[in-house]
């Protein structure tokens, strides 16, 4: 069986708690993940950014080499793909 991807489990680990993220060069924030689950290798998340009121979408690529975001606003219908998660820090409360 393949491992399981390092950014994926460790969001998954850290869920519920609040985490940072960065996702490619254009987006970082604190968020909170509502539900994350694994599908054997394959992981998927939901969550939200803080002082943002769009929900975020996270899922493994078919390959399980990154952990793809997409980003639907308000009031939209579909998702906006905004990058990849590259790094996971866990935030003390």
């Amino acid at each position: 069986m393949a491992d399981l991807n390092r950014v994926a489990k460790r969001m998954y680990n850290i869920h519920p708690n609040t985490m940072h993220l960065v996702v490619g060069e254009e987006l970082d924030g604190t968020f909170t993940l509502e539900s994350a689950e694994f599908f054997q290798t394959e992981f998927q998340a939901e969550g939200r950014r803080e002082g943002d009121d769009a929900v975020y979408r996270f899922a493994t690529t078919d390959d399980n080499d990154a952990v793809i975001v997409g980003r639907q606003q308000p009031g939209e219908d579909g998702w906006t793909m905004i990058g990849e998660v590259v790094s996971v820090e866990r935030l003390d409360e």
